[in-house]
């Protein structure tokens, strides 16, 4: 147990590391950018399957400033887990939410479909690991990235102008919903 406590605190550690280390690089490419640099090419190798590819140009801005900030000042991680989805894969994971749960009901509570999702428009982020999400949940909105919702501790949005109201689980806004916790 001990082992697998160890193994998050150790790759955070080399990655750390790893983007002092970098920092002379990044300085050379661009002096006015190296921290800011040498933080994304460290923690794209320590999440080397994260795609930022999709996300919206103010929801990827925020998301890296963030997470830099997050990265030199707090020495925090933050991961992309899943981004911008087109509405193909998102509507696998809406179907497959229905089978799993029985229900669309039910399933709208953990997915939206595609034409009511943020991740299809490229504004939603679902990031990682748990500290990350924590750190994001309490200096997001100075990069206007919100948590919306109680039950995903990990989704995030970009919100440029409003402040979204924080919701129990995604679909909790729609009337149906609204009446049936009502009555």
């Amino acid at each position: 147990m001990t082992e697998i406590l160890r193994r998050p605190r150790v790759l955070a550690a080399a990655t750390r590391i790893l983007a002092v280390l970098l920092l002379p690089v990044a300085f050379l490419r661009s002096p006015a950018r190296c921290r800011y640099l040498a933080c994304q090419w460290a923690l794209a190798m320590r999440y080397p399957a994260e795609d930022l590819a999709g996300l919206s140009a103010p929801a990827h801005a925020a998301f890296t400033a963030a997470r830099t900030e997050a990265f030199w000042r707090d020495r925090q991680l933050i991961g992309l887990t899943s981004g911008h989805r087109d509405a193909a894969h998102q509507h696998r994971l809406f179907t497959d939410a229905v089978r799993r749960t029985g229900s669309v009901t039910e399933a709208r509570r953990w997915v939206l479909p595609p034409h009511e999702s943020a991740h299809v428009r490229g504004t939603a982020l679902d990031v990682r690991p748990t500290e990350g999400a924590a750190w994001l949940e309490r200096h997001g909105s100075a990069y206007r990235l919100y948590r919306r919702y109680d039950n995903e501790w990990w989704h995030f949005e970009y919100h440029a102008d409003t402040v979204p109201l924080r919701l129990p689980y995604p679909d909790a806004c729609r009337p149906s919903t609204m009446v049936r916790m009502a009555g």
